[in-house]
């Protein structure tokens, strides 16, 4: 019990795995990329627009993707915090935090620029031979030059210049409409980029719950394998104590200690191995020679045994004790329901990259008003290559003119080297 405790323990354990998470770099990754697009594509836009100081333009516009890839970082710690939220928490988390950040990212983009709007007023006075300045309140002015007539009234007019306002000086009000222009642009690029997270972080989730069903499965399968194993061990103690008994009973004490001896050997032999594990199949029929062994302390006469195991099939791996019910069988409905010689063969053969193993019997096959009591023998089995190797065996029991014989057909495998 406290070993099964121990396993089922470890089992779980097993299973737990912590929260799935986009890794660190995928995220670093998707940032880079997004970021440099809006780099490339604004870089791109200047030069159609000719929007000429392109040096100038492009270290500032550099600056400030910098920083958008540091103040995005920032908005991925917090969202990280809704991973395992629901998708509307997310999706609400994003529109929300997304906001403040893209605020700054517009604050930082103003104050980058803030020299270049002299610098591009002062270019364009010179590239069409004006004169623009601002005044003390900051108005935009630029000389026109205007025509008036002489002092006198006589001569040619006087040619002068007259300041005229082009653009009001920013007002407060003004300063936040650019703001919130450059920051809307840059929150609807955040909240592109928050879905590409949450894209990649359903694809990890996914493939986490994959991995866990996967695993809980595997779980169920080993925990059904070891039922229909530990099946095999009091059914095969139950009829052995039975022979014991018969021994002592008719005081034959020098075979009965010879079958102590013997069973000790094949408990000791047959669990050495894990209940779920594969074995060689040269174990598995040494296994059924221990067996064999100990039935024929009872039956020294009667009970005759064949094993044909070619030397290429010993190390074909197959469930441990597959064979045992089989073999029992065979013992009880063929051995001791007869007084002549009966001969119980064990054969493993390779058809077309399968393993066919046969466990065939010379007895009077099935006795007449019975079912020859295989049905839990059998289906035990049966149940185990099911649960082994899936929908992918054959199995076929039966009588034949000349006694019985129980096929099973499974996936050769072998084990691998290294």
């Amino acid at each position: 019990m406290m070993m099964m405790m121990m396993t089922n323990l470890s089992s779980d354990a097993a299973l737990e795995e912590p929260a799935p998470t986009v890794s660190f770099r995928t995220v670093l990754f998707s940032m880079v990329v997004l970021w440099a697009t809006y780099f490339a594509l604004t870089t791109v836009r200047s030069l159609v627009m000719d929007f000429g100081l392109q040096f100038e333009l492009g270290w500032r516009r550099l600056a400030v993707t910098g920083v958008g890839l540091l103040l995005t970082l920032v908005l991925w710690l917090l969202l990280r915090l809704f991973d395992n939220r629901p998708m509307w928490l997310k999706i609400s988390a994003a529109i929300l935090l997304a906001s403040p950040v893209a605020l700054a990212i517009g604050q930082v983009n103003q104050w980058v620029f803030k020299d270049m709007e002299v610098a591009g007023e002062q270019m364009y006075a010179k590239k069409y031979n004006i004169n623009l300045r601002r005044d003390e309140s900051g108005n935009l002015l630029v000389d026109v030059p205007v025509r008036r007539a002489s002092p006198a009234g006589q001569g040619d007019p006087v040619v002068d210049s007259e300041a005229v306002m082009i653009a009001p000086a920013e007002t407060y009000m003004d300063f936040w409409r650019k703001l919130l222009d450059v920051a809307l642009g840059r929150y609807f690029l955040l909240l592109a980029w928050a879905s590409t997270y949450f894209a990649l972080l359903a694809g990890v989730q996914a493939r986490a719950a994959q991995r866990r069903e996967e695993q809980f499965r595997s779980a169920a399968k080993a925990a059904e394998l070891r039922s229909l194993r530990y099946q095999v061990n009091p059914h095969f103690l139950f009829n052995t104590l039975n022979s014991l008994s018969a021994l002592v009973m008719t005081g034959k004490a020098e075979r009965a200690e010879k079958m102590i001896q013997t069973i000790s050997r094949f408990y000791r032999h047959s669990l050495a191995n894990e209940p779920t594990a594969d074995v060689a199949l040269r174990d598995e029929f040494d296994l059924q020679k221990l067996y064999l062994a100990i039935e024929a302390v009872r039956f020294p006469t009667r009970l005759v045994t064949v094993f044909d195991l070619p030397d290429d099939l010993e190390d074909a791996r197959v469930p441990g004790m597959i064979l045992q019910p089989l073999v029992e069988n065979s013992v009880k409905y063929a051995v001791s329901a007869v007084s002549r010689p009966v001969t119980i063969t064990l054969a493993a053969r390779e058809e077309f990259d399968r393993l066919v193993l046969t466990v065939s019997d010379d007895g009077p096959g099935v006795p007449q008003g019975t079912t020859h009591g295989l049905g839990i023998g059998l289906a035990n089995v049966r149940d185990r290559l099911e649960a082994r190797f899936g929908p992918d065996i054959g199995f076929t029991s039966a009588p034949l003119p000349d006694g019985y014989c129980t096929e099973i057909r499974i996936p050769l495998s072998r084990p691998r080297h290294a």
